[in-house]
């Protein structure tokens, strides 16, 4: 989020807790990227906000309540209010309860791998409307493509990224393995470590495909535990999937800190996977 809208953000979060019947008298940023995460204080909710032109929130907040009902390893909606979309100037935002991380206890791939698999359990019950990965895929290829929002990236890489995201996009596309609802993005940046066991955070990326998908943004050992996996379709994913967050390392817009670095880090193991 730009640093001038950071504080409009806090006040439209504090005042909408506060509007509610929660005490707010602080709130601290736990998270800033397309939205801001916060905690507020003493009620202890987890506030998201984000703008209100840019945001799924509705498709999130209805998605999540619908999982954390069928008992799936999701972080709950706060309980204290409605479970809505709040709008207020120009943001909007949304309460969730606040779960304080376990930061001592390591998380193996077998808990991450069945966590993973008891998410996709309920997911294949829902029935909601959501891109097919492939519409993430060709956004970044158009990403790639667009000289003027990619200034940076080299011709020769250019072609690389760009050529990986269209050939292995189709290849797994065309595979016609089983599909279904993915969380899209259960990367460990969006697993939460509670005494509750792994709760999964961010699900406004949901989209349709392998559950490999959903795989190759999360730790390799991770799809060894995973059941019925098809290996070469993990595989082709783990590429896709670094192709994918790759470009968006070379947005000029991108405000991942040492984004650039990483981008340049990324393209030479997407080369030495492709050569092998």
């Amino acid at each position: 989020m730009q640093a001038s809208e950071v504080l409009r953000a806090v006040a439209a979060a504090m005042s909408t807790a506060s509007s509610l019947g929660l005490t707010v008298d602080d709130a601290l940023v736990l998270h800033d990227s397309n939205k801001l995460t916060l905690r507020l204080l003493p009620c202890d909710v987890l506030a998201r906000v984000a703008p209100a032109a840019h945001q799924v929130a509705q498709f999130e907040v209805e998605l999540a309540r619908r999982l954390a009902e069928s008992g799936c390893p999701v972080a709950a909606l706060e309980p204290r209010v409605e479970p809505r979309v709040h709008e207020r100037d120009g943001f909007v935002v949304t309460l969730w309860t606040y779960h304080e991380p376990v930061t001592s206890r390591e998380v193996s791939p077998a808990d991450y791998a069945h966590a993973l698999e008891r998410l996709h359990a309920g997911m294949r019950k829902l029935d909601v409307p959501t891109p097919h990965f492939t519409d993430r895929v060709e956004q970044a290829r158009q990403l790639v493509a667009n000289r003027d929002r990619t200034p940076a990236l080299a011709d020769a890489d250019r072609e690389l990224l760009g050529d990986t995201l269209r050939s292995l996009g189709r290849v797994i596309g065309e595979r016609g393995g089983a599909e279904q609802l993915l969380h899209g993005e259960p990367h460990p940046g969006n697993v939460l470590t509670t005494e509750n066991g792994l709760l999964f955070i961010d699900l406004e990326t949901c989209c349709r495909g392998p559950v490999e998908f959903d795989l190759a943004h999360t730790p390799e050992e991770v799809g060894e535990h995973y059941p019925d996996v098809d290996q070469d379709v993990l595989r082709e994913c783990w590429i896709l999937v670094l192709a994918m967050v790759t470009a968006w390392r070379w947005d000029r817009d991108d405000q991942l800190p040492d984004g650039r670095r990483l981008g340049t880090e990324w393209l030479g193991r997407i080369r030495a996977a492709l050569d092998r």
